[in-house]
């Protein structure tokens, strides 16, 4: 079979959404040949009804392309429904909206502490400097460790998150492997000593039970692990990448600075126009025909979430920015379905913080530089060079 793209074709940090508006004109159900060949559906609807439908769209065989899991299943992104629900369960009250606003102080020091050393010298790769390491720390203290666990962290997570992104899959399995090793010295100190299960994430897996029993205690670890990284390579791509809309757009800038109130509104639009995320796969559990093309039981399947927020078919003038679009419930931002991000609000919640405090500790900026774009899975940037005003 002929590829319809090329996932692995250099890329700047536009050229995706040029391609993807091509396929979902041309070929919106594409097949490309890297990593072993995969589909990709790049249609609104396609993506959402593939989400939507857990049945006979399975996560467990492969989660992501490119497939990068090596170490084992990790819940709950690795299973299917019943099998998953235990550990959303326990999880999902923990990052309510009402439990992640508790961390507003919390992610606004430490976003000002990340900011102060860049406003001194005038600027930086606020990628490297600012958002590979904010997420980090914020998850760190989510979860109650330490100081000198928060530090290691946040040092182990940068690497890891770099090294998905630039493609470098022996430091990506070298930082796996130590974060491995963090999540079941967590899992120990948690056994030894239990904290509260509605304040702490791994004292309320602990106490979980699947059918009367606890849940085995390799996934427990391996969830732990899961949690450590899930929300910390996205923030980074979403936060280069607003900044570098907002350094094309000093009138859009300007006026976010001068109407904080407006930032939440803007973190929803910018969510659906630069969705990281460009690879979390299924696999069809039996043979599927969708727009004439037949995809074979067993072969991966990529929901492009960052084409579908962009198709013509569902939102007007998609490739530009509005604060007030009417349907912007209808973006996928999150996912759909039984795999929809549970860690939602508290994305929200660090985009905003970081928003109003780079905008509110400078009077302007603008890209300085060569703007470095991410890999598959995610889409976006990778390094961005700012000059501070």
């Amino acid at each position: 079979m002929s590829a319809d793209f090329d996932p692995l074709a250099s890329e700047t940090f536009d050229s995706p959404h040029d391609d993807y508006r091509r396929l979902r004109a041309t070929c919106p159900v594409a097949h490309a040949e890297a990593w072993g060949g995969f589909w990709a559906l790049t249609k609104h609807a396609d993506v959402a009804a593939a989400a939507g439908d857990s049945d006979t769209y399975i996560t467990s065989q492969q989660n992501v392309v490119p497939k990068v899991a090596f170490t084992g299943r990790r819940p709950p992104l690795h299973l299917d429904p019943p099998e998953h629900t235990p550990y959303r369960r326990a999880i999902s009250p923990l990052l309510t909206p009402k439990k992640v606003e508790r961390l507003r102080p919390v992610v606004r020091a430490i976003c000002a502490d990340l900011l102060a050393p860049m406003l001194a010298k005038g600027g930086g790769d606020i990628c490297t400097e600012f958002s590979s390491r904010m997420p980090v720390l914020v998850f760190g203290r989510w979860m109650n460790l330490p100081p000198d666990q928060v530090e290691s962290l946040g040092e182990v997570g940068r690497r890891f998150n770099v090294a998905v992104q630039s493609a470098d899959m022996e430091a990506t399995k070298e930082s796996s492997l130590l974060l491995y090793d963090m999540a079941r010295a967590l899992v120990a100190e948690r056994k030894a000593r239990p904290l509260d299960p509605n304040d702490d994430v791994t004292s309320s897996l602990l106490a979980a039970r699947a059918d009367g029993e606890p849940l085995p205690e390799e996934m427990i670890v391996g969830m732990i692990r899961q949690v450590l990284v899930v929300g910390i390579i996205a923030p980074t791509v979403m936060i280069g990448s607003i900044c570098v809309h907002l350094s094309r757009d000093r009138a859009l800038q300007d006026r976010l600075r001068a109407e904080p109130a407006l930032i939440p509104a803007a973190i929803e639009e910018f969510l659906r126009l630069y969705t990281p995320y460009r690879g979390f796969a299924r696999t069809a559990v039996r043979d599927v025909t969708l727009r004439g093309r037949t995809i074979p039981a067993g072969e991966p399947i990529a929901l492009v979430y960052a084409s579908a927020n962009r198709d013509e078919e569902v939102f007007e003038d998609s490739e530009s920015f509005r604060l007030d679009r009417d349907n912007i419930r209808d973006s996928l931002a999150f996912g759909r379905g039984t795999h929809h991000c549970p860690g939602a609000a508290l994305a929200r919640l660090e985009l905003a913080v970081a928003l109003e405090e780079i905008l509110g500790r400078t009077k302007g900026f603008a890209v300085n530089g060569e703007i470095v774009p991410t890999r598959m899975p995610e889409i976006g940037a990778l390094k961005v060079p700012l000059a501070f005003e």
